[in-house]
């Protein structure tokens, strides 16, 4: 079908001014952080890095590699972002009207837009904007390979699974294998961006099982998926084995889902009950399908919900629940949610005046964005991340001269001379001994502890900076205690500053 582009540009429109709205906040946090660093080497250091870290970011390095080498800033950084996000906007939009009406499509794209959450990641330099554009186009290309051709004339409704036996019969061959090769293509280059966005393919499983597909659609699906699947086999190997650096995420329990759900529909407590109260309408009471077409609440639902329940199943062994992780699966929400609201909106009004009904779809959702605007303006400040490095490389800038000794501990806490190297330069990095592009690691290979006791002895004094948490190890503060005394400490966000002299 034709898309009306009255209902997908507005919303794009909007995305584009939600991202763009705020995005230099004066600093990045420790992930975009290793976003610069990583895409900023040569194609040899990141490939080479990629064997020993963060081989499940690999592919979006190697795409921010070119982005980065035009201009490296931290708005550079997130541009990316931003354009997948007014992209997955625009499809959201685009598939409320395919699988729908204009206005549903119109709603969920606004709704989508609106977000909080999606604003947060739209301005973040890392691949979760990009995984949902991907998760959200492939969705749509399912939708492609399996309705029906237009003109056939078949009815909807209950006779909607009949219609899509008779797409997959009635097809050129030809055509319904493109559709089917490009919809691998897109699943491969979306799941290495990210292994998790492969649980989308349990979400399009259980939408071919409710639509009951016939064993033509399911034949193509299953070859499209296999081939999707089948370069993700080494990278998942190479994730297992560099998984100690995801094992500080803890065992999620009833309360992460609960954080997940405010996240996804609120996550202000009207917005996510008026969200809930719609998705109900949208499952209890689901828009019959466009002819030739699959069932709108069968696409949305299980995208919505079959990635977050197998995630929570896997981390109750291995815990992996984090809602960055998930993202793909948000836009299930305003799909579902604008098609309760246009099944309230015929009760209410039958068919009469459908512009001021959209007109005043349109406001209600422009009423949750400015319910929800402080989420909205605490995401673009500099406190809106897990730490402030700009404020640390700034503050530890001030309290030290050019030839002081600094260490960092652990080595991870050197990401703020990484981040900001023109405030600590020509401070002395006293434990490092191979930087991290020549060694293949995130922050270095730093020296022994008989050279780093060698090293301490030539210095009157240091500075440490120290992660702050209860389970923090402070391996180098316990070496300088045994010879030097503490004389200052600063408390900064997520980390110590902490200055050691030589004592008298």
């Amino acid at each position: 079908m034709r898309i009306p582009p009255h209902a997908v540009l507005p919303p794009m429109a909007v995305m584009l001014c939600l991202g763009l709205w705020g995005l230099n906040r004066g600093t990045m946090w420790r992930d975009e952080s290793a976003t610069q660093q990583m895409a900023q080497r040569t194609l040899r250091q990141i490939l080479r890095a990629l064997g020993s870290v963060d081989a499940v970011h690999g592919l979006y390095y190697l795409l921010m590699h070119p982005v980065l080498a035009v201009r490296p800033s931290e708005v550079a950084v997130r541009l990316p972002s931003v354009a997948a996000a007014v992209l997955t906007t625009g499809l959201v939009a685009a598939l409320g009207c395919r699988l729908a009406r204009p206005r549903v499509g119109l709603w969920a794209g606004l709704l989508y837009a609106a977000t909080p959450l999606i604003s947060h990641y739209a301005q973040e330099g890392r691949s979760y904007a990009l995984v949902a554009a991907g998760a959200v186009w492939a969705t749509w290309l399912l939708v492609g390979a399996v309705e029906e051709p237009a003109g056939t004339g078949r009815p909807a409704g209950p006779a909607a699974p009949a219609s899509v036996s008779g797409a997959a019969g009635g097809k050129p061959p030809g055509r319904g294998a493109g559709r089917w090769v490009g919809y691998g293509l897109v699943i491969a280059v979306t799941a290495l961006l990210h292994l998790f966005a492969g649980l989308l393919l349990a979400a399009h499983a259980l939408t071919l099982l409710a639509s009951r597909a016939p064993r033509r659609v399911w034949r193509g699906w299953g070859l499209a998926a296999a081939s999707a699947m089948a370069p993700l086999v080494p990278l998942a190997l190479l994730a297992r084995r560099q998984s100690g650096q995801v094992a500080w995420i803890p065992e999620p329990g009833p309360a992460g889902l609960w954080a997940l759900a405010k996240d996804f529909a609120g996550p202000s407590g009207l917005v996510l009950a008026v969200n809930a109260l719609l998705i109900a309408v949208a499952v209890a009471r689901p828009l019959p399908p466009r002819p030739g077409s699959l069932s709108l609440t069968a696409v949305a639902l299980p995208l919505l919900c079959a990635p977050p329940a197998l995630l929570f199943a896997l981390s109750q062994s291995h815990p992996l629940f984090l809602n960055r992780y998930l993202l793909f699966a948000l836009a299930g929400v305003p799909l579902l949610a604008a098609s309760g609201a246009d099944r309230f909106a015929t009760w209410a009004t039958g068919h009469r005046g459908r512009r001021a009904v959209a007109a005043a779809g349109v406001m209600a959702i422009g009423v949750a964005f400015v319910v929800q605007l402080p989420p909205q303006q605490r995401v673009r400040g500099p406190h809106g991340r897990a730490d402030h490095l700009a404020a640390l490389a700034a503050e530890l800038g001030r309290r030290t001269r050019a030839g002081d000794a600094v260490l960092y501990d652990p080595p991870y806490e050197r990401r703020i001379a990484l981040a900001y190297p023109r405030s600590l330069a020509d401070r002395r990095d006293l434990a490092l001994s191979v930087p991290g592009p020549a060694s293949g690691t995130l922050y270095g290979v730093e020296v022994g502890p008989s050279e780093l006791l060698r090293r301490l002895g030539t210095v009157d004094g240091a500075w440490l900076v120290a992660a702050d948490g209860p389970k923090a190890r402070r391996t180098k503060a316990a070496v300088l205690a045994g010879r030097f005394r503490l004389a200052y400490v600063l408390c900064l966000p997520g980390s110590r500053l902490e200055r050691y002299v030589r004592g008298r």
